[in-house]
């Protein structure tokens, strides 16, 4: 049995009375339980967290989809797993997740797991309270600069966390070059390509972590993936990319519906398409085989994967096929484009850009995304909504996309009519993350989706 003090009891009693009523009356609210919960007991976190073996994925891109990864190989393995899915990644989401699954006076299971996703600058606040049996870092890409500023920025965030707890074990991208040689006392495992994509070996202008991080010269590469991932060795120091204990040694197919790809020796088939999914599968994979979890189950898991909250997340509004697409940064945005360059239909095209604070208040990074890619598709509309819609109106036209077909929706009701209007089937909504949610709750709204949380 967990003894708890009375101060705790009555922060989880009184946050758990408010998340009912959040689902019951909005449908949601992650955070503001987690925030009555500090408020009463600052410490809650360690007393709601006491007996779990945590897992904790943080990083720039994939948290979300890397998180609902592991957690489905892990239910799926008939293992007792708790997650925070809906990415409510900050100090007092991941509270309220805790909460949620809080018993009173019940027996605590001798093996229970959270998954948990934490936003980069909260790490520091969560392995305060709690040592990770696993922390796994996806990648570093330049996102929010006004809050982040540039990528190293990011990882200090990061790594004041990680030096908080040096008995956790840690799973890294080896392709990233930032996360090499952390001068920590964690155990560290590192998973990579063992392959190449493209043959391509030169890295673009735009792409971040350009230079070595020991000595500032220019990264060579053996290959790349995308933005600055791949084998990447320094000739002026010889610093270079760790040995690799999990990787993905071909990659079969890529499609637009998923990729077949063999990692260790055995072809697995990636239920979400583009590189950066394959990157997600990879991490997940590397976590479940350090938990020893059959390689079947992870091999199901994997082609059963569904979308999940704007990630990829498919919806049928009046017979169209509507994917919505988080985009948050250059890499990430880069990488859906080349996702959906996959698709040789006719497609339409929805981009929604938001500049709320969720988003990130300066919205320049728009200029480093490769838009020129989307003139090669065979694309019947193109709507532009969102705060700055006329910042990516101009942007679009500037990329060689015919503006005078453009459709700027001043309202989500404008937009659903456009989707309504559209010829073809298949409709990709590229949004920021408040344009994302906004158009979600709307959509739930109209009855288009069942859960908006």
């Amino acid at each position: 049995m967990l003894k708890i003090s009375i101060k705790s009891y009555f922060s989880i009693a009184i946050s758990k009375v408010v998340l009912k009523l959040s689902k019951t009356l909005f449908k949601g609210g992650t955070n503001f339980p987690g925030r009555v919960a500090l408020k009463l007991d600052k410490n809650i976190l360690k007393t709601v967290a006491k007996n779990y073996k945590i897992i904790l994925i943080t990083g720039t891109n994939g948290k979300t989809t890397t998180t609902n990864m592991i957690y489905n190989m892990l239910k799926d393995s008939g293992i007792n797993v708790i997650t925070n899915n809906t990415g409510a990644n900050m100090l007092p989401g991941i509270v309220s997740c805790f909460i949620d699954h809080f018993k009173f006076g019940k027996k605590q299971l001798e093996q229970k797991f959270a998954v948990i996703e934490t936003d980069e600058a909260n790490v520091s606040l969560v392995t305060k309270f709690v040592t990770p049996e696993y922390i796994t870092v996806t990648n570093l890409f330049r996102d929010q600069l006004d809050r982040y500023g540039e990528v190293y920025t990011t990882l200090n965030k990061i790594l004041e966390g990680l030096k908080k707890v040096p008995f956790s074990t840690l799973v890294l991208n080896g392709d990233e070059s930032l996360l090499g040689d952390l001068d920590l006392p964690n155990k560290s495992v590192y998973y990579g390509f063992n392959c190449s994509l493209n043959n391509e070996t030169k890295i673009d202008l735009n792409a971040d972590a350009k230079f070595c991080k020991k000595c500032k010269t220019p990264y060579k590469y053996n290959y790349l993936t995308y933005n600055h991932l791949g084998s990447f060795y320094c000739e002026g120091c010889g610093y270079k990319r760790p040995n690799l204990k999990y990787s993905v040694e071909e990659i079969k197919e890529l499609t637009a519906e998923g990729s077949y790809v063999v990692i260790d020796s055995k072809e697995y088939y990636i239920n979400q398409p583009g590189t950066y999914n394959i990157y997600n599968a990879l991490c997940a994979y590397s976590i479940s085989r350090e938990l020893d979890l059959d390689k079947d189950i992870i091999f199901n898991s994997l082609k059963s994967q569904k979308s999940s909250f704007g990630r990829q997340e498919s919806i049928n509004i009046d017979g169209k096929e509507v994917k919505i697409i988080l985009v948050k940064n250059p890499a990430g945005y880069d990488q859906a484009i080349d996702t959906i360059s996959l698709d040789k239909r006719n497609i339409n095209l929805a981009v929604l850009l938001n500049d709320n604070y969720a988003d990130g208040r300066d919205v320049s990074w728009i200029w480093d995304v490769k838009f020129e890619n989307l003139t090669s598709l065979n694309v019947d509309k193109v709507m532009v909504g969102g705060i700055r819609q006329f910042d990516m109106a101009v942007r679009l036209k500037i990329a060689g996309l015919p503006y005078k077909e453009f459709t700027v929706c001043e309202n989500y009701d404008c937009l659903l009519n456009e989707i309504q209007s559209c010829h073809s089937e298949i409709v990709y909504i590229l949004a920021t993350y408040t344009s994302m949610i906004e158009f979600r709750k709307y959509l739930f709204s109209k009855n288009y989706i069942n859960k908006f949380w």
